[in-house]
């Protein structure tokens, strides 16, 4: 699989490796797209970055197929390649409800993402979180404070993004308290940002 990567066919755009994914979800080929995670280990970093690139969007399309690598994904939150850590952090995201345990058991590494992380790394680890709230009730209590304070912080032109992404989890019991939150930040924010928002809120109101 290594030989359709972008850069082994001397592409410099992600098309290849779109592709890629694309014929590994058709084919459900679970034994070329453990070739691609193993690729992550390239000494080549333009190879590694192909191949988390291949990985996410695996994810995207049927996330059951890469589930099963979660802990390789969170590893690599420790790597010196922005684009790696990013990456992972992409994939995690549309497997964290699949396999919420495994990616909980390393929680202070993602929590630390959320603190340190870059702009791309932050917006995945909001909803990888968001997920892991989803999946189980006692995350749940444990993280929705996280973010919900983060929500209280975030970047104006960050907040209607994270409102949306965490808005996964936000039910009949801990909707007030979110929209507590994001109304005090409206007054910060452009008008994009508000209706956004206002859309996001009508939505949460309809839930029961």
């Amino acid at each position: 699989m290594i030989e359709k990567l972008a850069f082994s066919l001397g592409r410099n755009d992600e098309l290849p490796n779109i592709e890629l994914a694309q014929q590994l979800c058709k084919e459900n080929n679970a034994e070329g797209i453990k070739e691609i995670v193993d690729g992550l280990k390239n000494k080549d970093k333009r190879i590694a970055n192909d191949c988390i690139k291949v990985l996410y969007e695996i994810g995207e399309k049927n996330p059951a197929l890469i589930a099963e690598y979660a802990d390789v994904f969170i590893n690599l939150l420790n790597s010196h390649s922005n684009r790696l850590v990013w990456g992972s952090m992409t994939a995690l995201a549309s497997i964290a409800e699949l396999v919420p345990e495994a990616i909980h058991e390393r929680i202070a590494l993602l929590l630390q993402a959320l603190e340190q992380g870059s702009v791309i790394t932050v917006d995945n680890c909001v909803s990888v979180l968001a997920g892991l709230c989803k999946a189980n009730e006692k995350y749940k209590e444990e993280l929705f404070p996280v973010l919900l304070e983060h929500l209280k912080t975030c970047r104006p032109k960050e907040t209607a993004q994270h409102a949306e992404r965490i808005a996964v989890c936000v039910d009949k019991d801990n909707r007030d308290s979110f929209i507590e939150v994001i109304d005090k930040r409206m007054e910060y924010l452009s008008k994009s940002q508000i209706n956004r928002l206002q859309k996001l809120k009508k939505a949460l109101g309809n839930l029961k």
